[in-house]
């Protein structure tokens, strides 16, 4: 007989941590994230620090599916509000900037853009989507305040914890960079949820691993599980021509993810764990378009393992140091 799920943390029989139970679990009703472009750019597009951008990256900066920023974020908010509610009837709003660097900016620019949202009614909660490398003091100041009034998620992107891969990528930050990010970010409270993706460029099955084990080790309250999706246009296509990258194919990645849950610590919030790109940019993986039969592959293969989030948290170390 098989047992059940010793953290059930959702009320949909997964056995992990859902970003939706999460948020039932602090509100008491549906919430779902409005997804925004703020008009921000990012260091390492503009020349802060780089140029080109990460290899990966779209040319709407992985904000693909918010908002368009040729409008004003209140035409934005409602455009996504209303588009999203063709799915859910009902629920209130996580005003979520999403596409590009969304700290990468003064204070005063920062305020009037997440300001002018939280006043939309129904807004209950703000997700701000970053880099490690743009979190000055004074910045980290006002997302404190933020938290102080507000249901307030920081999103670090980390995609990898190698720094090897960080340079054939064009991250333009290390690792250390990164657990400075989250150690500036929890000194003040604030929740952090740490972007990785599976299926980088020269990347083993080890090294994401590797790579989740590092997010652990960082204390951090969510992640994000990606899986690389190469889009037309971007830097990456041409690393692909070269041989750098082979698609992770659907079995791999779903016992990849299922294999990064069981060392993920169980009340640690998966906030995604898989993704589609747009149809019309996708160059592959292919099979990444049907995204519930990706999610219910990784449903099947933990209930096949008799297996949950956390089973080996603790246990098990990965590898070497990244």
């Amino acid at each position: 007989m098989t047992k059940m799920n010793p953290f059930p943390y959702t009320n949909d029989n997964k056995r992990y941590h859902t970003w939706n139970y999460c948020l039932r679990d602090h509100f008491g009703y549906k919430v779902f994230k409005v997804a925004l472009d703020g008009g921000f750019d990012c260091p390492n597009r503009d020349g802060t620090v780089a140029h080109g951008g990460c290899t990966f990256c779209s040319a709407a900066g992985s904000g693909d599916f918010a908002g368009d920023r040729v409008d004003d974020l209140q035409t934005q908010f409602h455009a996504i509000k209303d588009r999203m509610h063709t799915k859910w009837k009902d629920g209130k709003y996580m005003a979520y900037f999403q596409a590009f660097t969304n700290t990468h900016a003064p204070v005063a620019e920062l305020r009037e853009k997440y300001e002018s949202v939280l006043t939309e009614p129904g807004v209950v909660g703000l997700s701000i989507a970053t880099r490690p490398d743009c979190l000055p003091d004074d910045v980290v100041d006002y997302l404190a305040e933020l938290n102080e009034r507000i249901y307030l998620w920081v999103e670090l992107g980390l995609q990898s914890a190698h720094n090897e891969t960080g340079v054939l990528i064009n991250r333009a930050h290390d690792y250390d960079c990164y657990v400075e990010g989250v150690e500036k970010l929890h000194a003040r409270g604030i929740r952090v949820c740490t972007h990785i993706i599976n299926g980088l460029p020269r990347e083993t099955p080890e090294m994401m691993m590797q790579t989740v084990q590092k997010v652990v080790e960082s204390g951090v309250a969510g992640i994000k599980i990606h899986l690389l999706h190469l889009l037309k246009g971007t830097p990456m296509v041409q690393q692909y021509k070269n041989g750098e990258l082979k698609f992770l194919t659907k079995d791999d990645y779903v016992n990849l993810v299922c294999d990064q849950l069981e060392i993920l610590p169980p009340e640690m919030v998966i906030h995604r764990i898989t993704g589609d790109g747009a149809i019309e940019d996708l160059i592959g993986p292919i099979w990444s378009l049907n995204k519930w039969e990706v999610l219910n592959s990784i449903d099947a293969e933990l209930v096949r393992r008799d297996s949950w989030q956390g089973k080996f948290y603790s246990t098990v170390k990965v590898g070497n140091e990244a």
